[in-house]
């Protein structure tokens, strides 16, 4: 019998969910996504989450064992309650997600139990599991998308906090910049780095575009703003880095995420202002690369807080 964790992955921009088995394999038949955007409201949130749970569940197996549910989902969150707050969702405040999919989930499932983590530890269980992390134990996931969050795996285990957001890397503040950020603070990593952040800036240089596709089509047809701007993306992720490895002595960072792919050159840019801590090897040392589990790396983060449970620790 198939052993299978139902997975959601709640974001800034879309809300996903589908079936992953003890491999941490996605089911392709089983993943359903919708829109969450920033503008939407609550009852709209509501709907799009419990229309992928449901979709997806859908498709279990009949000879399959549903042994639970994984939520990650954009932060700041309250693990204890299990509420969420996303940043760049400001419908919800104290949203008790967690209670929200349990009531979802049990229509169809009975029992089944369901754990909500930040989607930044999420991604950092994900890599750690069968991505680019495998066979490291001080590990960093990072996303760079609409938002940038991240999560950590120190000496094998999830570090999580007393509500469950540490790790969150992207209102680390960076030198040199002082753009201000949705969170209150000044010259945070996301508020400088995201892909709608570095497109703003670009478009405040005077160049003419709205998305970051548009961004990246630029910069490989040699656009010297769309570079500047990338350039200057690279060189905050770089610094936000080099200041969790100094605290955490972490070994790999794994990045994904849809801005991270607006060109190969990034990374350059990131490994370039983290070596330039040279007086600190144990810095430097650290590599940077990108997320081995393309988009999928968000679902099967959320199904790892079911099937690689024991790598939490009670808060």
């Amino acid at each position: 019998m198939t052993s299978l964790a139902l997975a959601v992955d709640f974001g800034g921009t879309k809300v996903e969910a589908g079936l992953v088995d003890a491999q941490g394999n996605v089911l392709p038949e089983s993943r359903f996504r919708r829109p969450s955007g920033g503008g939407s409201t609550s009852e709209q949130l509501q709907a799009a989450v419990a229309g992928v749970v449901r979709d997806a569940l859908s498709t279990l197996p009949d000879d399959a064992t549903l042994l639970g549910a994984g939520v990650g989902s954009a932060g700041p969150i309250e693990v204890v309650g299990g509420t969420v707050s996303p940043l760049n969702v400001p419908a919800w405040r104290g949203f008790p997600l967690r209670d929200f999919v349990t009531q979802v989930v049990r229509e169809i499932v009975p029992g089944t139990p369901v754990v909500l983590r930040m989607d930044g530890l999420c991604i950092a269980l994900a890599e750690h599991w069968v991505g680019a992390g495998r066979g490291y134990d001080n590990v960093m996931g990072m996303i760079v998308s609409t938002g940038i969050g991240g999560g950590l795996i120190v000496q094998g285990m999830a570090v999580q906090g007393p509500t469950g957001n540490a790790g969150h890397i992207g209102h680390i503040e960076v030198g040199c910049f002082d753009d201000p950020c949705k969170c209150g603070g000044i010259g945070c990593v996301e508020a400088i780095a995201s892909g709608p952040k570095t497109v703003d800036w670009a478009v405040g240089q005077g160049w003419v575009g709205s998305t970051g596709e548009e961004l990246a089509a630029a910069y490989a047809a040699g656009d010297p703003i769309a570079h500047a701007a990338v350039a200057r993306s690279g060189r905050a992720i770089g610094q936000a880095i080099a200041s969790a490895v100094s605290l955490a002595d972490i070994e790999l960072v794994a990045i994904g995420g849809g801005f991270s792919r607006v060109t190969p050159d990034l990374f350059d840019m990131i490994r370039s202002a983290i070596a330039e801590r040279a007086a600190f090897g144990f810095v430097t040392k650290v590599k940077v690369v990108p997320s081995a589990l393309s988009d999928a790396g968000p679902l099967i983060g959320a199904a790892a807080l079911v099937h690689r449970g024991e790598l939490l620790t009670e808060v």
